[in-house]
């Protein structure tokens, strides 16, 4: 055999060193004595149901307040997924997350997970993506020192390492070891493993492990389960068990010898402790006897003669871990009754045993068959052993668009994705989401209000709290308090806001489409606004397209595509204007800042620093007049300016330790500073507009020198600041300059 390269040799050694050393540290294999001193060194730990082991998990990755406009939220960073860089996460749904981790929390109060989970909502409304997200979670924090799980098999050593047997009928030679648990292989005739994943402890007898959970937990406030306080071997397990015991006449400490204690990792692939039953026509277990195999036939003759069984399935698989039923009600009902005991009992009755489990149920379903499930006889008997989870589609337009962004970013295959193309397709998405409000759930004096507003309106108090333009500050006041009840409002319908409208299935069909076009070298959010239009003619295939268009404009999706190409072209203006370099977009929150700040000092009749001269001198009261001008403010000016500063101490009210953040306390107002100043300039900026089309389309030797440069820089702006190339500058700036500048 030729002799291996030296990099070969070295590369071999550092696996070699680093795999042993991996399995060292994460201490693959423990005798049983060694696991009881690590169930004493960290006795929460190893006293965790499965329920538990999840709650700590989703504790484990921690949390974070999002705040939106509809009030504060915990927000579970799991779903992020950290350990693949946020890869596959799950976007928005936080009262999800929140009331998946309540129910928990309640199964472990309970002592074990009695209730099926059943996520519901419409289809694409991301629930196999939260349970997903969840159990690679687990998969990955079950790799960590904080997440170890451990289970047991049976170590029976081989017949010439002794002395006429292993302790049945002669002394064995190697009785000087305390555990068979590191024999290798060559010194072992069998081992028997457990596909049920037994806890360990579970081989204290359980009036002794009533005892011995008592002292490892030493007044800690701590639950333990049903299933290690009262539960049992499994039966396999159980009948080695008591062979081994009446073998040794009831030496337990002999008995132990024969346990090999070994850690093992959640893993879908592998089927273990993490499952997913897609719907199907059989029973999710089985049993063989296994008894007859020949490679059992080094095991002790008084261990031959009983019937030992495999058990076999996907909740045997998902054992100490959990179980995810997949469109639950698209089975036969007949295949998951057994699941109303195995749920309520922790346990599944097979032909020859009883198996105890300690598993999480989880299942999915869409609203239309869980309606036709509601409407069977059975129901009521469900209905207990179930925990209903709405999961609506997403309302908020900015995680709408992160998720399109992802799967832009395959679809592309490199080429490049214009500016504002995945925002395109998430605000008519959105957009076609929103449900009428109800206006006699809202005060008299909102009502009117509220009957008025859009779907775009809607969306954008949704998801930035932007009231409408044409509000008074009274009435514009009162709706951003009510944004929290006007979220909720649909809550307790059958057709809540959030079940009818494009689902991200069928969005995905629109981008796939435009990624795919050859119209343009890049991925144009103009090709995405076509395919839109497209799908609008096709309400044979989408059942959405055939609702009943509302007042307002609700459900009218030709319509909304008008509304969404208006945004697009909104923000392209926006971005062009601050690349023709006549104001940047902090210049109008600067001006702001400074009137606020004289504002305060007025009326307290305080004096202000010039931040030029350092000198404390008088508020600037003709500046604070020319920006009140500018907002065209009726009434008196002190009334107006108490009013500022009102709002601003209410905020603070709401937001304890925070400072206030005047972009968000009167992005109306800014948004009026920044329509007032467009309005005086508009001719400049067509004429900047003018020379950038100029130049992007090829006729830059019409321009003089200072033109020449002045287009130059706003395309390096447009290229650098908001990620344009110049050929999606060229089509879509000169989109704008012939709907908006000609």
């Amino acid at each position: 055999m030729a002799e291996l390269p030296a990099n070969v040799k070295e590369a071999l050694v550092g696996l070699h060193e680093a795999v042993r050393e991996d399995f060292t540290r994460n201490r693959r294999v423990l005798s049983f004595s060694e696991y009881l001193a690590l169930a004493f060194a960290e006795p929460t730990r190893q006293l965790r149901s499965a329920t538990q082991y999840i709650v700590d998990c989703f504790d484990h990755y921690g949390t974070e307040s999002v705040t939106y406009p509809w009030g504060d939220v915990t927000r579970f960073k799991l779903f992020d997924a950290p350990w693949a860089a946020g890869e596959d996460r799950l976007f928005g749904q936080e009262m999800v997350q929140n009331q998946v981790y309540r129910i928990l929390r309640t199964f472990v109060q309970d002592g074990r997970p009695n209730k099926l989970i059943l996520l519901h909502g419409p289809n694409g409304s991301a629930k196999s993506t939260f349970i997903r997200c969840l159990g690679c979670a687990l998969e990955h924090y079950s790799s960590l020192d904080e997440g170890a799980l451990y289970r047991f098999s049976w170590i029976f050593p081989a017949q010439k390492s002794t002395k006429g047997g292993i302790g049945f009928g002669g002394q064995p030679t190697i009785d000087t070891l305390e555990s068979f648990a590191y024999l290798s292989d060559d010194q072992t005739d069998a081992r028997l493993g457990d596909e049920l994943r037994d806890h360990p402890l579970l081989l204290v007898p359980l009036d002794e492990r009533q005892k011995l959970i008592g002292r490892l937990l030493d007044g800690k406030n701590f639950h333990v389960s049903d299933y290690l306080r009262t539960g049992s071997l499994s039966p396999r397990n159980r009948a080695i068990y008591d062979a081994l015991l009446a073998s040794y006449q009831g030496d337990y400490v002999q008995v132990l010898r024969h346990v090999r204690i070994e850690r093992f990792e959640v893993s879908h692939r592998y089927r273990q402790a993490w499952v997913t039953v897609e719907p199907q026509l059989s029973v999710d277990a089985t049993e063989r006897q296994i008894t007859a195999d020949r490679s059992l036939g080094a095991l002790p003759p008084s261990l031959q003669s009983v019937a030992l069984h495999e058990y076999g399935g996907e909740v045997v698989g998902a054992n100490r871990g959990m179980i995810e039923f997949d469109d639950l009600l698209k089975r036969p009902l007949e295949h998951y009754k057994y699941l109303l005991t195995t749920v309520e009992r922790a346990a599944l009755s097979m032909t020859s045993a009883t198996l105890f489990l300690d598993v999480v149920f989880l299942g999915s379903c869409n609203d239309i068959h869980l309606s036709a499930f509601r409407e069977i006889p059975d129901f009521q008997s469900f209905k207990g052993r179930i925990e209903l989870v709405r999961v609506p589609f997403i309302l908020d337009v900015r995680h709408e668009e992160m998720l399109y962004r992802e799967r832009l970013r395959e679809a592309a295959s490199g080429r490049h994705v214009a500016p504002h193309t995945a925002y395109v397709a998430a605000l008519w998405a959105v957009l076609s989401r929103m449900r009428k409000p109800q206006i006699e759930r809202f005060p008299s004096t909102l009502a009117e209000v509220i009957g008025r507003l859009t779907p775009l309106d809607k969306v954008e108090l949704y998801t930035t709290g932007q009231v409408p333009e044409d509000l008074s500050p009274d009435r514009a006041r009162e709706l951003a308090s009510h944004v929290k009840d006007l979220f909720h409002e649909s809550d307790t319908y059958p057709i809540y806001e959030g079940r009818v409208g494009a689902s991200p299935r069928e969005m995905q069909t629109v981008l796939l489409a435009a990624a795919g076009s050859t119209r343009y070298d890049y991925v144009s959010p103009l090709v995405v606004l076509d395919e839109i239009v497209e799908l609008c003619k096709q309400a044979s295939l989408y059942e959405f397209l055939r609702q009943d268009v509302q007042p307002g404009g609700y459900h009218d999706h030709k319509k909304l595509a008008d509304v969404t190409k208006s945004k697009l072209f909104d923000r392209i203006d926006d971005e062009v204007r601050v690349a023709v370099g006549l104001v940047e977009e902090s210049e109008y929150s600067r001006v702001f800042e400074r009137y606020v700040t004289h504002v305060m000092h007025a009326i307290k009749k305080e004096k202000v620093r010039n931040p030029a001269t350092s000198r404390m001198e008088d508020p600037d009261e003709g500046m604070m007049r020319e920006v009140e001008r500018t907002l065209e403010i009726s009434g008196r000016a002190d009334d107006f300016r108490q009013s500022l500063i009102a709002k601003i101490g209410a905020w603070s009210l709401d937001h304890r330790g925070q400072k206030p953040v005047l972009t968000e306390i009167f992005s109306d107002l800014l948004r009026k500073l920044r329509e007032a100043y467009y309005e005086r300039h508009k001719k400049t900026i067509a004429k900047g507009i003018s020379e950038l089309v100029m130049l992007l389309s090829g006729n830059e030797g019409h321009l003089a020198s200072e033109a020449r440069t002045r287009a130059d820089a706003a395309l390096a702006t447009l290229i650098t600041r908001f990620g344009y190339t110049r050929e999606s500058a060229r089509d879509l700036v000169g989109a704008l300059a012939s709907m908006r500048y000609r």
